[in-house]
């Protein structure tokens, strides 16, 4: 119980919150609704912000640790498409929104992303000398590019049925 306690007390508050957002997001998500591809953009910019930090704090900006990201941003970007490409999705120009369906994936989706972040976190904060072997370092790199990417890969789906659709008519 203790260590659970320790766990708790010693993550800063604003993970805390980023939680709550992420459940209320996946939790909304699971509605068909309207957005915008600037809401849409959230929580992709969140985990690459997040990423990125770890990746210059943690291990350094450097060709292999930046290519590990990467890689897993490219074949997580790839899932993120494929889950996306099931959905009818219908972008109103004119109105500037996004009709989306019910995303089932969301939510469960964001929580393991979290979990696996937090949970790296609290290892290398634990045991600082696992920041330094390969295994781990690969690891964390590459979950953090990969789910990362999956929320790219969906953003980016958004995005090109927004660009495919048909401009709003130019009044006269």
């Amino acid at each position: 119980m203790e260590i659970l306690q320790q766990f708790l007390t010693q993550t800063p508050v604003w993970v805390w919150f980023l939680l709550v957002y992420l459940i209320m997001k996946g939790v909304k998500a699971r509605r068909p609704g309207d957005t915008t591809l600037l809401k849409m953009a959230i929580i992709p910019v969140i985990f690459t912000a997040w990423g990125l930090s770890d990746l210059v704090t943690l291990y350094g900006v450097a060709a292999d640790t930046t290519l590990l990201w990467l890689l897993g941003i490219a074949a997580g970007s790839v899932i993120g498409w494929m889950i996306v490409s099931r959905y009818a999705i219908v972008a109103d120009r004119a109105a500037g929104v996004i009709h989306r369906p019910a995303d089932n994936t969301l939510l469960p989706l964001l929580l393991l992303t979290f979990a696996i972040k937090y949970s790296f976190g609290v290892i290398g904060a634990t045991s600082p000398a696992l920041l330094a072997e390969m295994g781990f370092r690969i690891a964390d790199l590459v979950l953090s590019g990969l789910f990362t990417g999956i929320f790219i890969g969906k953003f980016l789906r958004y995005v090109w049925v927004w660009n495919a659709a048909a401009a709003p008519a130019a009044s006269a």
